[in-house]
């Protein structure tokens, strides 16, 4: 039997979530079943319901040139410091001297 994946979104959000996969004979029994068991209590207002085998996914040989650039990920400390600093030494004269 095919694997599908359940995927919703629930209004005013931007973006669909995994919910979970399911078993089903065929696209209409799978449509029934995620209502059923993802549905029932309102968790979404959208459903996308894919079959798992029509998700593409890369391969670690695809995905690797890309993995040597830590530089690209941070999480933003640095930049936040920064305007901390900036934003305090605005109204502070003597951090301002400082600073200079």
């Amino acid at each position: 039997m095919p694997v599908y994946e359940v995927f919703l979104k629930k209004d005013g959000r931007d973006e669909f979530r995994h919910a979970g996969s399911l078993e089903a004979a065929n696209d209409e029994l799978a449509l029934v079943l995620s209502r059923e068991t993802h549905l029932r209590r309102g968790e979404g207002d959208r459903l996308w319901l894919v079959r798992r085998d029509h998700v593409i996914t890369a391969d670690v040989d695809f995905l690797a040139p890309n993995t040597d650039k830590p530089h690209r990920h941070h999480d933003g400390k640095a930049v936040a410091a920064r305007r901390r600093a900036a934003r305090e030494a605005a109204h502070d004269p003597a951090a301002r001297e400082a600073a200079q």
